[in-house]
């Protein structure tokens, strides 16, 4: 039966290989490799039998099926019999040649079966294919290609036909006419010959040991000369690439004479393709291997035939390359090979061939030579060793190419050099110079590659330059042994063009001198002597020190500078070894501490002149300390383009003579950097100035000699009398000039010993400054306008001032010009701009006056007056965010401004230390501190801050005196406790506090003294951090309290009066604290203002009726409890009466109703009864809009919700809540449910639309919103605040807005209540009841859904409530309405997590009303029924088995339909369901279900792949439960492994398992499980119709041969034949893999 049954499903899945989808195409043909690898022969016999009934199939769908019999084949060679070979070989040869088409799929397909069978069957398989290679027939292409592969394949077997396969070729060649066929016998050759020479070349592996290479020379030279003088000649491109693809390998296979002979002839003709082809691999390839074969053959006519062999090959690596693909680097590959080969056999005519075309201009000439020329060194190295001073020579023009192609191209020729020893050589430097120049090139950002195919940035010239520096320093070991880098390398440090080489050559030079360390002290020491162009040790020194001050430029060059200078020491100086060994660790470790981003350039300079000022110390040798200065001096040039590093030069030549104890060469070096410094630079001008500064530290009379002395010189007379002749010109440059020399006073004041100082100010630097900064036309002063001028003046007499001050003689000084400049410093301040702080002028100029204020004789009034307004002015007016010109955000100079102004300020206060002087202080602030600009308030109130903390520090009180204005400045800073900006608030509570402190100081309390009352203001401090308007107008209460306590009773007047004021200012938060701190100062001290408390009220309520400020209303509430305690109807009826919706006046006014409970409870109750005295709603119809009717609210009950909420949101009404608790909770949870979905009215609608009013409150007027809203607040007001939190965190207040959840809300209100407030459930259920008879359904709905949901939880056993709940809910089963039968059976599947203990008492009541649920009405999808199957799976743990075996059978059959139901709720419920009885069942009732379970166990298996997640899982669950039935261990640790929840199963991976051991332990189920399988054969899910052909795979798979009896193999081929013609390519897919599987019942 095996062949027939085999040959089926063969067939049957051969009909399939003309499937559309590609992917079921390739399924079949695996489905018939796995026949083939259980029944090799029998699948070859059905698939050549089919291909020969099948005449017509088409090319594409015969060649997939011999490609599967080809891959049998490569498998199962071995296990195929002879008679089945012959077959396949027969069937194989017929279609190869079945049609005359060249190289189709097809034939390639059948010629791949002949090569696979000829493995084994090599004879058979010769004998078939030289059956159609008949002497004088031209044989098929296919034919040819057989043969050539199998030569290729089978070297050793195949050789031996190959003489008589030859000469029965030659013939042939002539009778081709065909080009096509021509390249087909050219190939052919090509494979003969390269398997021919795999043979000779491994003979003692061969099974003919004695074949040689004459055997082939005839038939070989026969082709040849055909191949060669006939068709190499054609028009045809591929024929011409074939035949010189086939002459390669056969050109060692010509015997010697004749490849002597033709090598004439076949070199050229060779050559002559390269202009024909463009693509030239294979001419190449075929070149070198004809090359190779004239080497060894030793070809004399190779010498004549070499010139134009090179300029061929030299054109080929000069061509310009389109693409960078494998062929074409190939192709570049071979053509190098050729050279090398030529290297080898003509070294001296290559050269002479190559060399001369360095000199040439055309950039790919010259790339391709150098390319050519690295490769030669490095392959023919041998040949090339007594050609490397004539390479080297010829080296030069290249040298001088501009183009990054040749200057890469060089630069890899040098590597290639230095490994080979060519550097050594002399004029090896000059190589040495150009690959340091390379590394000097500028570092370019990366680019994109263009379309010529340009690198990368990372393979730029200076990229790949330093790369071989690095590589050659450290790899070539002869680089050590001969003076080649070291020292030469150092000549380059030192010129400026080679700064950006620095790193590459610090590191490189570091290893070398290392290195020769290493080999001994002696070799590490330059010899200065025999190396003249080597920098002197000071030189190094100081290039490889100023370059380190920018540490990370050039790819870290100050690290690698640093190294060097490190190891470089002996050669500096001996003494250093010892000292730099412990403090240049410590520099380099700095650096590796930090980034670019993070290092502070000023901390990194200083730390480096620390080491040079140390280093000096170390070699305290004056002359070596000159020598070093003056080398500082002559490179200052140099950086001329690198400003910073020319400034921290100018920094260490003022270290250095510092350092020099000779005066003439420091008197000598300051004057040649006063006359050659470069003015117009300002970083020069500073760094002349920091030199003079420290060069004053210890020279400070020769400093001020230089200085004067070059004032007074040709030089700087030249330069002014210039700008009188050339004033457009030259007047930058003059006042540059000036600029620096004042900037040179400044620092020489600022550095030199102050006690010398002082005695020079007047007499000599502030003269000389003012001298250079004042310029006198025809005898009169004219002041610059020049800013950088002014910056330097005022940087300079701030300096000067500073070192004034900090004199140990300051005291005793009088300063005669203080005056003047103070009034300078303020002319320069005026003329700043007020919008912008573009320069550090004002912070230098006010600096400047704190430090001359502090100076003999003091300032007069009006000058002080002056200062502090001009000074205030010119900051606080500034933009809150200060630019520059750049627009950038000058954030650190405007804070350095402000802190010189508080400086300022505070020393001027210190003159004037008395409530009159602090008085005055603050009345300049007053503007600024009421400015409606937040940015200037914040700034004053930092500055009266600073005034007050100062006062109250430096606060001596002689004798008891009032503190008369304390009220007044208390009334000023206290409203900022709540200013709009928390920065403001911090700095007025402080005011405040100090204030505080500064009237105990003035009633006699010590300066130590804590006051209990006065500290709570830190405290409460922290409050005003946040912009909470509670917390904040809270904390203004507490303030306000504090003051209270401190202030004395006369200061209360003045400090209400100013209070009141604040009511109208222009913040509003401060406005609203004034209010505050009025109403607690009125409350703490009103029995004070007993008389002015009508007045206080009078005009609060006027305010409350002329502005529409908030804060205003508090203080007219009072008086409308007072009017609503006496007629409480009137004031709730006509407050009713209001329209809607209520402004924010009207809803304060409510508020204030509930300041007495009892008060509050009269409003409560009357508003239930408004409420509850007109229906919730009206229904109208729209006019002609069809019978829709829309529900509209109605008014009262609408306004008296509202009311409700307003009343409930007030704090004071808690008392009267829960007194009236049950009652307002039920009447607004039914309010709710009446409002679902109502509209309000028209009138309202148009009017919420169209207001805009301010004074409208935020809340939304909805029906339904406004009732939750006031639900909310009647839980807040409660104490219910985690009901209220836990409903909001589960989105039910949202829920409850809805229709479509207004359940669930509903629900969660109701868990929450039972979690958080159950003791107030009885009352609340009780009112609840009696809506069981509600005439609104929606009443009805939200009752019993509250209801049901109690029963979740367990408080209704602790309140004894659990009884009379079931009879209210079972009494609702007979309910009109489907909704209320549904929540019903909810709230019963409820007890299952609320009362699981109680379930068992009640579980016959339970199961009666869920089984009934199942039956409810006759819809097939009944909700009522989706939600029995869901409350029966909660129960059935819990309820007593016998109670269980009553109803299981019925609910099993009841649940079966619904596994398979469209709808997914009712899938999951079902299939959860189904598991849940499995597990119930366990024990008595497991005979009843067992049955059950088999049957459901395909439905489940197969919904594993259901389209919904939901489905899947409770999939996963009910096989779980299902599995104990069945008994089988293996099985339960499957299902374990596999349907873990949350994980993903691997469907195919876990349905092989199963399968797997199903038929181990149940063989006798594989027939239920097929015929079941075959029902969802016709699934409507996809995945479930692939699955369920998956699923009876694997069966098959894992059942023994025997159980086939159980299988209708005739009905299951029949089903999987129609799944193979299913829309579906993923059903047909699996229905293929299936029948192939079938192959185990044969």
């Amino acid at each position: 039966m095996t062949r027939p049954y085999i040959k089926r499903l063969s067939f049957t899945l051969l009909d399939s290989i003309t499937d559309k989808d590609p992917v079921v195409q390739e399924q079949v043909c695996s489905a018939l490799c796995s026949l083939g690898d259980a029944q090799p022969d029998e699948t070859l016999h059905a698939c050549e039998e089919y291909l020969r009934q099948h005449d017509k199939l088409a090319h594409p769908y015969r060649t997939k099926i011999l490609r599967a019999m080809e891959t049998v084949l490569a498998s199962h060679i071995h296990d195929v019999d002879k008679d089945t070979a012959g077959a396949v070989i027969l069937l194989a040869s017929s279609e190869m040649t079945r049609t005359k088409e060249l190289d189709c799929d097809w034939q390639q397909a059948a010629s791949s079966i002949l090569v696979a069978v000829g493995k084994r069957f090599t004879n058979q398989v010769m004998e078939e294919v030289l059956s159609r290679f008949q002497p004088g027939t031209l044989p098929h292409s296919s034919v040819l290609h057989t043969l050539a592969n199998l030569s290729v394949s089978n070297a050793f077997d195949m050789v031996p036909f190959l003489p008589s396969v030859l000469s029965t070729m030659l013939p042939m060649l002539g009778m081709a006419k065909q080009d096509a066929l021509k390249v087909v016998f050219c190939c052919a050759l090509q494979h003969f010959s390269e398997s021919i020479l795999e043979y000779l070349a491994n003979l003692d592996q061969a099974p003919d040991p004695t074949v040689r290479k004459d055997t082939f020379g005839a038939d070989i030279f026969g082709a040849y000369d055909v191949l060669f003088h006939h068709w190499l000649q054609s028009r045809d491109a591929k024929l011409r690439l074939a035949v010189v693809a086939a002459l390669g390998p056969m050109s060692h296979l010509l015997p010697s004479e004749r490849l002597e002979e033709q090598l004439p002839k076949l070199l050229p003709a060779v050559l002559g393709l390269y202009k024909k082809h463009a693509e030239t691999f294979q001419i190449s390839k075929s070149l070198g291997q004809i090359l190779e074969a004239a080497v060894n053959v030793s070809s004399r006519t190779l010498e004549v035939q070499l010139d134009a062999l090179l300029v061929a090959l030299h054109a080929q690596i000069c061509v310009p390359v389109e693409s960078s693909s494998p062929l074409v680097m190939n192709s570049q590959k071979e053509v190098l090979r050729c050279f090398t080969v030529l290297a080898c056999c003509s070294p001296d005519r290559l050269l002479a061939f190559l060399l001369p075309r360095l000199d040439t201009n055309n950039e790919r000439l010259r790339v391709g030579t150098l390319q050519i020329l690295r490769h030669i060194i490095n392959s023919a190295a041998v040949q090339m060793e007594a050609k490397k001073p004539f390479i080297l020579s010829s080296m030069r023009p290249p040298l001088l190419d501009t183009n990054d192609k040749v200057k890469r191209a060089v630069v890899q020729v040098i590597s290639a050099m230095a490994h080979h020893g060519y550097l050594e050589q002399p004029g090896g430097e000059v190589m040495v110079d150009y690959i340091v120049q390379q590394c000097a090139l500028p570092a370019e950002e990366p680019e994109k590659p263009g379309p010529d195919g340009e690198e990368l940035a990372a393979d730029s010239v200076r990229a790949v330059s330093i790369r071989t520096l690095y590589l050659v320093s450290t790899t070539v070991d002869r680089m050590n042994s001969v003076s080649v880098l070291w020292p030469y390398l150092l000549e380059f440090l030192t010129p400026v063009r080679f700064t950006a080489a620095l790193t590459p050559l610090c590191r490189s030079l570091v290893h070398l001198a290392l290195k020769r360390q290493e080999a001994g002290a002696d070799d590490s020491l330059i010899q200065y002597n025999s190396n003249a162009n080597l920098p002197s040790p000071f030189a190094l020194t100081t290039r490889l020190l100023v370059v380190s001050s920018n540490p990370y430029l050039g790819d870290g060059r100050g690290a690698a500078s640093l190294r060097l200078l490190k190891v470089m020491h002996q050669n500096i100086h001996p003494l250093l070894g010892q000292r730099w060994e412990t403090t240049m660790p410590v520099l380099l470790e700095y650096l590796d501490e930090h980034t670019e981003e993070t290092l502070s350039l000023k901390e990194w300079e200083e730390k480096l002149l620390v080491f040079l000022r140390d280093t000096l110390a170390v070699v305290s040798d004056n002359i070596w300390i000159c020598q070093l200065s003056q080398e500082m001096c002559k490179q200052l040039p140099s950086y001329s383009g690198t400003p910073q590093e020319k400034n921290f030069l100018y920094k260490c030549i003022g270290t250095t003579l510092g350092a020099a104890s000779s005066k003439e060469v420091v008197r000598k070096h300051l004057r040649e950097l006063l006359e050659t410094a470069r003015y117009q630079e300002e970083v020069e001008q500073e760094g002349l100035a920091c030199c003079f500064g420290i060069c004053a530290i210890t020279h400070l009379e020769d400093t001020l000699a230089q200085l004067e002395d070059f004032v007074r010189s040709d030089v700087f007379r030249k330069s002014t009398s210039i700008f009188s002749i050339f004033k457009d010109r030259s007047e930058h440059e003059v006042e540059r000039m000036k600029s620096s020399l004042i900037l040179c006073y400044g620092h020489v004041a600022a550095q030199a010993p102050r006690e010398l100082v002082l005695a020079r100010v007047e007499s000599d630097i502030l003269r000389s400054m003012f001298q250079c900064f004042n310029t006198k036309v025809l005898g009169i002063k004219v002041e610059t306008k020049d800013p950088a001028l002014k910056l330097c003046l005022v940087q300079s007499l701030c300096m000067v001032s500073q070192a004034m001050c900090s004199s140990a003689q300051a005291s005793s000084f009088h300063f005669s010009r203080k005056a003047e400049l103070v009034a300078q410093m303020m002319e320069f301040i005026r003329a700043e701009p007020p919008d912008c702080l573009r320069t550090p002028i004002r912070k230098k100029a006010m600096l400047a006056c704190t430090y001359l204020v502090n100076l003999e004789p003091a300032l007069e009034e009006q000058a002080q007056a002056d200062v502090i307004h001009s000074c205030l002015h010119s900051v606080m007016a500034l933009p809150p965010e200060p630019e520059g010109e750049d627009g950038v955000c000058q954030e650190s100079l405007y804070l350095d401004t402000v802190r010189a102004l508080e400086d300022l300020l505070t020393s001027l206060l210190q003159q004037n230390m008395t409530p009159q002087g602090l008085q005055i202080m603050v009345e300049h602030l007053s503007p600024w501190i009421k400015s409606p600009r937040g940015h200037e308030r914040a700034r004053a109130l930092g500055l009266g801050a600073c005034l007050l903390e100062f006062f109250l520090e430096h606060l001596h009180v002689s004798m008891l005196v009032p503190f008369h204005n304390l009220g007044l400045l208390v009334g000023l800073f206290a409203p900022r406790c709540a200013d709009t900006w928390t920065t403001t608030r911090q700095e007025a509570v402080g005011c405040v506090y100090s204030l505080l402190y500064l009237q105990l100081g003035y009633e006699g309390f010590s300066r130590d003294h804590r006051d209990d009352v006065a500290e709570r203001l830190l405290t409460l401090k922290d409050g005003l951090v946040h912009a909470d308007p509670t917390i904040l107008f809270h904390t203004c209460h507490s303030i306000a309290q504090v003051i209270a306590k401190r202030l004395p009773s006369e200061q209360l007047i003045s400090l209400l009066l100013t209070m009141f004021e604040s009511l109208g200012d222009p913040d509003r938060n401060c406005s609203r604290a004034a209010t505050v701190m009025i109403n607690c100062l009125l409350k703490e001290r009103g029995n004070v203002l007993l008389e002015k408390v009508p007045e206080i009220v009078s005009v609060l309520r006027a305010k409350l009726r002329d502005t529409q400020e908030e804060h205003v209303l508090p203080a007219a509430q009072h008086s409308v409890y007072l009017l609503a305690s006496q007629h409480c109807e009137a004031v709730v009826s006509s407050l009713l009466g209001s329209p809607l919706p209520f402004d924010s006046h009207t809803c304060a006014l409510w508020r204030a109703l509930a300041v007495e409970p009892s008060l509050t409870a009269q409003v409560l109750e009357l508003l239930l009864e408004k409420m509850s005295k007109d229906v919730p709603f009206k229904e109208s119809r729209a006019f002609l809009l069809g019978s829709t009717a829309d529900r509209v609210a109605t008014m009262l009950p609408l306004a008296a919700t509202c009311a409700l909420y307003e009343v409930l949101s007030a704090p004071s009404s808690g008392t009267a809540v829960l007194e009236l608790y049950p009652q307002l909770f039920v009447a607004l949870l039914l309010r709710v449910s009446c409002t679902v979905g109502v509209q309000l009215p028209r009138n309202l609608q148009a009017k919420e639309r169209k207001s805009t009013s301010p004074a409208r409150a935020a809340r939304n007027l909805d029906p339904c919103s406004s009732a939750v809203d006031a639900l909310q607040a009647l839980l807040l007001r409660s104490g219910s605040q985690d009901v209220l939190r836990y409903v909001e965190l589960e989105g039910g207040w949202e829920l409850l807005r809805t229709s479509a959840g207004h359940e669930d809300g509903v629900a969660q209100l109701a868990s929450s209540m039972a979690k958080y407030a159950g003791p107030r459930l009885p009352l609340v259920m009780k009112a609840l009841g009696c809506t069981q008879n509600s005439v609104y359904e929606v009443q009805r709905i939200t009752s019993t859904a509250f209801l049901a949901e109690l029963l979740s939880s367990n408080v209704v056993n602790d309140l004894m409530l659990l009884e009379p709940l079931l009879d209210n809910l079972t009494a609702r089963l007979k309910d009109s309405s489907a909704s209320v039968r549904r929540l019903v059976l909810r709230g019963l599947a409820n007890m299952a997590s609320g009362s699981p203990d109680k379930v068992r008492a009640h579980g016959p009541q339970l199961l009666t009303a869920m089984v009934s649920g199942l039956d409810d009405g006759d819809e097939p999808h009944s909700l009522v029924a989706l939600e029995a199957m869901v409350g029966l799976s909660r129960l059935l743990d819990l309820v007593e088995p016998w109670d269980l075996r009553l109803v299981l059978l019925h609910t099993t059959i009841r649940i079966r339909p619904f596994f398979d139901s469209e709808k997914v709720e009712f899938r999951t419920a079902s299939i959860r369901l189904f598991g849940h009885l499995n597990k119930a069942c366990h024990g008595d009732c497991e005979d009843v279900f067992l049955e059950q379970v088999v049957g459901g166990l395909v439905p489940l298996l197969l919904h594993l792949r259901d389209p919904q997640v939901p489905v899947a899982s409770a999939c996963k669950f009910a096989l779980c439960m299902c599995v104990p039935h069945l008994e089988c261990a293996e099985l339960a640790a499957a299902f374990c492994k596999y349907l873990q929840e949350g994980r993903s199963v691997h469907f195919g991976e876990f349905l092989n398992s199963t399968c797997k051991h199903l038929m181990h332990h149940f063989p006798d189920l594989l027939g239920r499980l097929v015929s079941t399988n075959l029902f969802y054969f016709k699934s409507s899910w996809d995945d479930v119709r692939a699955a369920a052909p998956m699923f009876t795979g694997f069966l098959v798979l894992h059942a023994e041969p025997e159980q086939r009896t159980q299988v209708d193999l005739e009905q299951l081929i029949v089903a999987l034949q129609l799944l193979l013609k299913d829309p579906v390519p993923g059903v047909r897919e699996k229905a293929a893999e299936t029948l192939g599987r079938l192959v185990k019942f044969a």
